[in-house]
């Protein structure tokens, strides 16, 4: 357990997070650790808008640098997901020390492009799990404090009830796994455990990123896929008439990839956190 509170800086790669989010974040922190309350310091960049994005590339890529290289903080939470993060991913990753090395990082949706990237470079305290954005959600606050509670001290209870020692793990959303394939942010993931969820994409989306993702001689070269949830799917104009985890079923298969079952992951409040890596 931690002997002092520890200091966990936020950062925004993609879009804006909203003020009030923030301390509502904050509130939770100090409900639920009181005086040991982790200190929450969200970098001024969370707030700036760009366009679509919580800043331009520069303003957001050395926000990322600034907090990372901060031997004070002692974590990395991501505030939000949204597009934007494989813009500057590469660029802060060469820019990180040592000191960046030794935080724990934790985020998921489109901060998955950075997460990948980091554990594709060695680093071990990488996690996919809620952010601060989340408190947006209905029953959000219970998101947020499974994130607290793996951030303050690894809370084991946090998570994904299936992640058991002496088995590595990565968890990605599916979109954003399958375009960052053959890029400079793909980690390894021979031996383990790949857990998949997905939001708000059509039938035929799912499926296509699926095709992609089983065809990588490197996904081949994991242990096997296990489905998370697949949320918020639109209505195709026309039935697509197979639902997500026979997709899965029918492309492990053809890749002879076995599938694992589901995982308690997803964007959503019950998004349970998955460090990358073994588990020990």
């Amino acid at each position: 357990m931690t002997t002092t509170p520890r200091r966990i800086g936020i950062v925004a790669p993609g879009r804006r997070l909203e003020e009030e989010w923030a301390i509502k974040a904050t509130n939770i922190a100090r409900q639920q650790f009181g005086a040991s309350a982790p200190e929450l310091l969200f970098h001024p960049q969370c707030f700036a808008t760009d366009g679509h994005f919580a800043g331009a590339d520069h303003v957001r890529l050395d926000a990322l640098v600034e907090m990372a290289n901060d031997p004070a903080i002692d974590a990395i939470w991501i505030a939000r997901g949204g597009y934007g993060a494989c813009r500057i991913a590469e660029d802060a990753i060469e820019r990180f020390g040592l000191a960046a090395r030794k935080k724990h990082w934790l985020g998921y949706s489109d901060a998955g492009f950075l997460l990948a990237g980091l554990y594709a470079r060695g680093f071990r305290h990488v996690a996919h799990g809620p952010m601060v954005a989340d408190i947006s959600r209905i029953g959000g606050e219970k998101a947020l404090r499974r994130a607290l509670m793996w951030l303050h001290d690894g809370d084991a209870t946090t998570l994904e009830p299936k992640v058991e020692t002496g088995t590595a793990y990565l968890a990605f959303n599916l979109a954003v796994l399958s375009e960052l394939l053959g890029t400079g942010l793909e980690p390894d993931f021979t031996g383990h455990v790949l857990m998949i969820e997905d939001v708000s994409e059509y039938h035929y989306a799912i499926d296509r990123a699926l095709f992609h993702i089983s065809s990588s001689p490197n996904v081949r070269r994991a242990s096997g896929i296990m489905l998370g949830r697949i949320s918020d799917v639109p209505e195709n104009d026309t039935p697509f008439g197979e639902e997500p985890e026979a997709m899965v079923r029918r492309w492990c298969e053809r890749a002879g990839l076995p599938y694992l079952g589901r995982a308690d992951i997803g964007h959503d409040p019950d998004n349970r956190i998955v460090p990358f890596g073994l588990r020990l």
